[in-house]
């Protein structure tokens, strides 16, 4: 079972303090995350993308989820620590849910489990009721959709999103993840709710934030999101020390 309840997350949007978020996929950087001072370390599936160099997240197994997991949480002991279900997961129904997300908790370290949409609103109630910590998400789903895309954006599908958000709180997720949902949108849900929204590409009144750690540090391969705020660039910096190394390597000989 979890090893840190989710409810000082709670407290937080009921405080005003702001939640932040970032991912990992390996021990060294979650360590640096838990050093920062992070409130939550996602293991997203994005590491499809990120670190294994899949077109998409659909590629992601359960292993690759369970593998990842276990190492972030090794570089992470004290760190409440959230971790994707994939595509595979999420589409083959309730009984694999839960199987998939024990093993993430019971054998990975997990803290909560992540899933996509309302496809399965059975399936989030029957996991809470274990007492596992569930989370939400909700506008671009990358596993569902091939192309981002903003939503929320017309009064339908503003009021859409809105009800999927109620069920979600209904159905006992402790947070939502509000992915490239328009900024009043994004607000009026966050309002709404109960339970804290962390907002990625959603504007800034969502109750936290959340970003692909490897887009604010310049470590990502190709096209970054807009709304990624770049920190730093280390992989041009990398790629000079590891031109420096090369480098004395030739004059040696």
């Amino acid at each position: 079972m979890p090893r840190f309840p989710a409810s000082g997350l709670l407290q937080k949007k009921s405080a005003g303090e702001k939640i932040t978020c970032l991912t990992a996929y390996d021990a060294f950087t979650s360590n640096v995350l838990e050093d920062a001072g992070l409130d939550i370390i996602l293991v997203g599936d994005s590491l499809g993308n990120v670190v294994l160099g899949y077109p998409d997240t659909r590629q992601v197994t359960i292993e690759d989820m369970i593998r990842h997991t276990a190492a972030v949480r090794r570089g992470a002991r004290n760190s409440f620590i959230t971790a994707d279900l994939p595509y595979f997961t999420v589409s083959s129904g309730t009984d694999q849910i839960k199987k998939d997300s024990l093993s993430l908790i019971n054998q990975a370290g997990a803290d909560a489990v992540k899933i996509e949409g309302v496809f399965d609103l059975e399936a989030i109630k029957e996991l809470a009721a274990l007492g596992i910590n569930v989370m939400g998400h909700l506008g671009y789903l990358p596993q569902s959709c091939s192309r981002p895309a903003l939503t929320g954006r017309d009064a339908e599908s503003a009021k859409k999103l809105g009800e999927e958000a109620l069920l979600l709180q209904q159905a006992g997720v402790f947070a939502i993840v509000l992915e490239l949902v328009e900024e009043n949108t994004a607000s009026a849900i966050s309002k709404s709710l109960n339970i804290p929204t962390i907002g990625i590409g959603s504007g800034k009144d969502c109750d936290g934030q959340v970003l692909v750690t490897n887009d604010i540090a310049g470590l990502t391969f190709g096209k970054v999101p807009g709304f990624a705020k770049k920190y730093d660039d280390l992989g041009n910096r990398l790629k000079a020390c590891v031109k420096s190394f090369v480098s004395d390597v030739k004059r040696s000989s």
